[in-house]
C-alpha cells in the first residue's frame, strides 16, 4: 500500500508579510471593538472641531480676498486629522515596548514589516470612517467641494497618504521612547507642529521668519494642496511649497516614509539589543 507523505511547506516571504499584516490589522481593529470608548472619542473629535473652530473661533475670521471661513478651514481640519496618526500610533507602539509586548512579537517566526504594517493600515481604515464623518459635518455646515469628484478623490487619497506616513512617524518615535508616559508627554510637542501651519490662519500676517517655517512645514502643503483640489478659499502666498503644493506634499511624504519606515522595522527588529 502506498503511503502518502505531506510535507509543510514553509510560506514564502510574501505570503508571510501578508498573512502577518493581516493578523497584526485584525489586532489593531479588535482593540477599537473592545473598547468602544475610545471608538467613540474617534468619531466625536470630528463633531468638536468644527463646531469649535468653525463656530466659535470662526466668527472672528476673515480670509483674505473674501471667502466662507468654514470653506477655508475644512481643508485644515482634515490635514489635522491626517497629522494626529502620529499621536495614537506613538503612544500604542511605547506601550506595546514598555509591557513587553514587542518582545514577545519578536522571539516569534513573524515579518517584522507585517507587524508594523498591519498597525498602520488598520489605523487608516479607523482615520477613512473619521474623515468621512468630518466630510458629512463639513456639508452640513456649508463646506463644498467643487472641483469635482475627480479632484475631491485626489485630495482624500493625498490625505490618507498623509495619515499613512504620519503613522509611521509615530511608530518611530513610540519604539524610540519605549515608555508609554514619555510618549504621551512627547505628544505634546506634535500641538507647535500643527499650528505653526496655515490650517486655521493665513500665514501672511505671521513674522516673517515665522512665516518661512510655515510655509515650509509639510501639513501646510497638504493644506494648500487640498484646498486647491477642493476649490476651496485660500491664501498660498508666493513661497515655493505653497505654489507647488501637490508636489510638496508629495515629496515630503515619500521622503518621510523612505526614512521612518525601515528606521521603523530595524528598530522593532534590533530592540533591546
Amino acid at each position: 500500500m502506498a503511503t502518502a507523505v505531506y510535507t509543510a511547506s514553509r510560506p514564502s516571504t510574501g505570503g508571510r508579510l501578508a498573512s502577518d499584516t493581516w493578523t497584526s490589522m485584525l489586532r489593531v481593529l479588535l482593540n477599537y471593538r473592545h473598547s468602544p470608548g475610545l471608538l467613540v472619542a474617534s468619531l466625536a473629535v470630528p463633531v468638536l472641531m468644527v463646531v469649535v473652530f468653525g463656530y466659535v473661533f470662526g466668527s472672528a475670521m476673515q480670509v483674505p480676498g473674501g471667502g466662507d471661513y468654514r470653506e477655508f478651514l475644512m481643508p485644515g481640519l482634515f490635514a489635522m486629522v491626517a497629522t494626529n496618526g502620529i499621536m495614537p500610533t506613538m503612544v500604542g507602539a511605547a506601550r506595546d515596548v514598555g509591557r513587553g509586548v514587542t518582545d514577545r512579537l519578536r522571539s516569534m517566526p513573524v515579518s517584522r514589516a507585517g507587524l508594523l504594517l498591519g498597525q498602520t493600515l488598520a489605523d487608516l481604515l479607523v482615520s477613512l470612517v473619521v474623515m468621512a464623518l468630518m466630510a458629512l459635518v463639513g456639508l452640513a455646515a456649508g463646506w463644498r467641494a467643487r472641483h469635482g469628484l475627480a479632484d475631491t478623490a485626489e485630495a482624500f487619497a493625498l490625505l490618507l497618504l498623509f495619515r499613512f506616513v504620519m503613522t509611521w512617524v509615530g511608530t518611530l518615535l513610540g519604539l524610540a521612547v519605549g515608555k508609554e508616559e514619555q510618549a504621551g508627554q512627547l505628544a505634546v510637542a506634535v500641538f507647535p507642529l500643527a499650528m505653526i501651519t496655515n490650517a486655521y490662519v493665513p500665514t501672511g500676517g505671521m513674522p516673517g521668519w515665522l512665516r518661512a517655517v510655515a510655509d515650509w512645514n509639510p501639513i501646510s502643503a497638504v493644506v494648500q494642496a487640498c484646498r486647491e483640489l477642493f476649490g476651496n478659499p485660500s491664501a498660498a502666498g508666493s513661497a515655493w511649497p505653497m505654489q507647488h503644493a501637490v508636489l510638496t506634499a508629495l515629496l515630503w511624504s515619500a521622503a518621510l516614509i523612505a526614512l521612518c519606515g525601515p528606521l521603523a522595522v530595524r528598530k522593532f527588529a534590533t530592540h533591546g539589543r
